[in-house]
């Protein structure tokens, strides 16, 4: 199965993310090395070069770009993506985090559950579209997704 081994995240030219932010960063590259599926699929002149993966992600010119190479630094793939069908679900995830995080440091758990359950889905939301927009490109599965997403909020973040 391929996989991604190594993440390369292109943030150098945002502002620089809050402590909030910075820690959903770390525990997402964390989980996605630990724990991932990344596979390109073969096109009709050529089969794509076999994992593991080396992966850049950074946003050029307003679009996500996916970067692959392969271990021995061959490329394998590099995709563009538009950044229009995130815009929407990375605004509410962001709200939502900005509103979990306030509830953390002051309201009951019962409270602080609900509004965990809300990021969650709108979390999940966001995992989809962007198994959606990989279609053809490269196939993940939705644990994937979610870290990636993730890692494309913190982009986002400033972007």
């Amino acid at each position: 199965m391929s996989h991604i081994t190594h993440i390369i995240l292109d943030d150098a030219n945002l502002p620089p993310p809050t402590a909030e932010i910075e820690q959903e960063r770390r525990v997402a590259m964390f989980d996605l090395l630990e724990d991932n599926t990344f596979t390109l699929p073969k096109r009709e002149d050529r089969s794509a070069p076999s994992g593991p993966y080396h992966l850049g992600l950074s946003i050029r010119d307003k679009r996500l770009v996916f970067d692959v190479n392969t271990e021995s630094a061959e490329k394998a793939a590099e995709f563009h993506l538009s950044l229009g069908p995130f815009r929407q679900v990375v605004k509410d995830y962001f709200q939502i985090c900005e509103s979990y995080f306030d509830a953390v440091k002051k309201l009951p758990p019962a409270q602080i559950e609900t509004i965990d359950m809300a990021r969650r889905g709108i979390h999940m939301e966001g995992s989809r579209v962007l198994q959606e927009r990989l279609e053809g490109k490269a196939e993940i599965d939705i644990d994937t997704a979610r870290r990636l997403f993730t890692l494309i909020c913190v982009l986002h973040f400033g972007g």
